[in-house]
């Protein structure tokens, strides 16, 4: 287990970058926390961090359930979960398909399919420790 902390919007990218470090094709991230922790803002620093040409294209895929970030030579598939009612939705969405391939899956909302998650993932808990401030558990 590892913490971070967030003063900002800068910050939070930092801690992206650190822990973009540690992810290789085939990974997956599983996010965790409360509307409006962060999880979508911490994306965007992830992105950036594995393959910078995808931005600014790099928003919340509430409504379309993924976004794919297609870079030079990683592709980052970002899930938004908040809409999944089960694993048989999230089976429609390529989601299982996509494990332990090329790219690296980031899911977000990751406590509503907690069982879909794989046992190897990172798991990241974002809290709000302020206005701005933010907390990161990455276990």
């Amino acid at each position: 287990m590892k913490e971070f902390y967030s003063q900002n919007l800068t910050d939070t990218d930092a801690v992206a970058a650190e822990i973009a470090s540690l992810l290789k094709p085939g990974d997956v991230l599983a996010l965790y926390g409360e509307m409006g922790a962060g999880k979508t803002a911490f994306v965007r620093g992830l992105v950036k961090a594995l393959c910078p040409e995808c931005l600014p294209l790099v928003h919340s895929p509430t409504f379309a359930i993924v976004n794919e970030y297609e870079g030079d030579t990683l592709t980052v598939y970002h899930y938004d979960l908040y809409r999944i009612a089960d694993e048989d939705d999230l089976y429609s969405t390529g989601y299982f398909d996509r494990l332990g391939g090329k790219g690296i899956v980031v899911t977000e909302w990751s406590e509503l399919i907690d069982g879909a998650i794989p046992a190897d993932a990172y798991r990241l808990k974002i809290e709000k420790a302020g206005e701005t401030e933010r907390k990161f558990v990455l276990c």
